[in-house]
Protein backbone atom coordinates (compact mmCIF):
# COMPACT_ATOMS: atom_id res chain seq x y z
CA UNK A 1 0.00 0.00 0.00
CA UNK A 2 1.34 3.63 -0.78
CA UNK A 3 1.31 6.46 1.66
CA UNK A 4 -1.68 8.09 -0.98
CA UNK A 5 -4.18 5.05 0.65
CA UNK A 6 -2.68 5.26 3.94
CA UNK A 7 -3.18 8.34 4.50
CA UNK A 8 -6.83 8.10 2.83
CA UNK A 9 -7.79 5.11 5.13
CA UNK A 10 -6.86 7.92 7.87
CA UNK A 11 -9.04 10.68 7.37
CA UNK A 12 -12.66 10.37 8.14
CA UNK A 13 -15.51 12.53 6.90
CA UNK A 14 -16.51 15.02 9.56
CA UNK A 15 -19.48 17.39 9.85
CA UNK A 16 -19.74 21.19 11.07
CA UNK A 17 -22.51 20.64 13.76
CA UNK A 18 -24.65 23.46 14.03
CA UNK A 19 -26.19 25.24 17.56
CA UNK A 20 -29.32 26.65 18.04
CA UNK A 21 -28.41 29.46 19.85
CA UNK A 22 -26.18 30.42 16.94
CA UNK A 23 -22.95 29.52 18.83
CA UNK A 24 -20.21 27.88 16.77
CA UNK A 25 -20.29 24.01 16.56
CA UNK A 26 -17.78 21.45 16.46
CA UNK A 27 -16.14 19.15 13.95
CA UNK A 28 -17.01 15.82 14.51
CA UNK A 29 -16.58 12.29 12.65
CA UNK A 30 -19.95 11.86 10.41
CA UNK A 31 -20.28 8.42 10.99
CA UNK A 32 -20.24 8.62 14.77
CA UNK A 33 -23.19 12.13 14.27
CA UNK A 34 -25.46 9.04 11.85
CA UNK A 35 -25.01 6.39 14.64
CA UNK A 36 -26.13 8.82 17.36
CA UNK A 37 -28.64 11.03 15.02
CA UNK A 38 -30.24 7.46 14.28
CA UNK A 39 -30.05 6.76 17.96
CA UNK A 40 -32.17 9.54 18.72
CA UNK A 41 -34.64 9.51 15.95
CA UNK A 42 -35.82 5.68 16.75
CA UNK A 43 -36.23 6.93 20.25
CA UNK A 44 -38.17 9.70 20.05
CA UNK A 45 -40.12 8.17 17.33
CA UNK A 46 -41.10 5.94 20.25
CA UNK A 47 -41.21 7.90 22.99
CA UNK A 48 -41.85 11.15 22.01
CA UNK A 49 -41.24 14.16 24.84
CA UNK A 50 -38.94 11.95 27.05
CA UNK A 51 -36.27 13.35 29.22
CA UNK A 52 -32.59 14.37 27.62
CA UNK A 53 -31.86 12.31 30.87
CA UNK A 54 -33.88 9.87 29.74
CA UNK A 55 -33.11 10.03 25.69
CA UNK A 56 -29.24 9.89 26.71
CA UNK A 57 -29.85 6.98 28.71
CA UNK A 58 -31.59 4.98 25.75
CA UNK A 59 -29.36 6.38 22.98
CA UNK A 60 -26.53 4.96 25.51
CA UNK A 61 -28.37 1.44 25.95
CA UNK A 62 -28.57 1.29 21.87
CA UNK A 63 -25.28 2.36 20.51
CA UNK A 64 -23.23 1.81 23.89
CA UNK A 65 -21.90 -1.66 23.03
CA UNK A 66 -20.45 -0.70 19.76
CA UNK A 67 -19.72 3.04 20.04
CA UNK A 68 -16.44 4.39 20.30
CA UNK A 69 -16.24 7.62 22.35
CA UNK A 70 -18.20 9.30 24.96
CA UNK A 71 -22.18 8.77 24.12
CA UNK A 72 -22.88 11.68 26.37
CA UNK A 73 -20.49 14.29 25.06
CA UNK A 74 -22.24 13.36 21.56
CA UNK A 75 -25.73 13.04 22.65
CA UNK A 76 -25.27 16.88 23.14
CA UNK A 77 -23.37 18.04 19.98
CA UNK A 78 -25.70 16.11 18.28
CA UNK A 79 -28.69 17.14 20.14
CA UNK A 80 -27.91 20.76 19.39
CA UNK A 81 -27.60 20.54 16.54
CA UNK A 82 -30.68 18.78 15.27
CA UNK A 83 -32.39 21.27 17.18
CA UNK A 84 -30.69 23.99 14.92
CA UNK A 85 -31.62 22.62 12.12
CA UNK A 86 -35.51 22.04 13.13
CA UNK A 87 -35.25 18.32 13.27
CA UNK A 88 -35.85 18.20 16.97
CA UNK A 89 -37.46 20.58 19.44
CA UNK A 90 -38.04 20.74 23.22
CA UNK A 91 -41.15 20.74 24.27
CA UNK A 92 -41.85 24.19 25.78
CA UNK A 93 -42.72 25.14 29.31
CA UNK A 94 -41.43 21.98 30.87
CA UNK A 95 -38.92 20.67 33.50
CA UNK A 96 -37.21 18.62 33.25
CA UNK A 97 -36.13 19.26 29.20
CA UNK A 98 -38.57 17.33 27.16
CA UNK A 99 -37.78 16.94 23.21
CA UNK A 100 -39.74 15.47 20.77
CA UNK A 101 -39.24 15.39 16.59
CA UNK A 102 -41.11 17.84 14.79
CA UNK A 103 -43.25 17.67 12.63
Amino acid sequence: MDETAIWEEQVTEKILTLHPAGKQGVNIDKGKYDTVREAIEVTLKAQPGITFSELTEEVGRRIGDVFEGSVSWYMVSVKLDLEARGVLERVDGRSPQRLRLVG
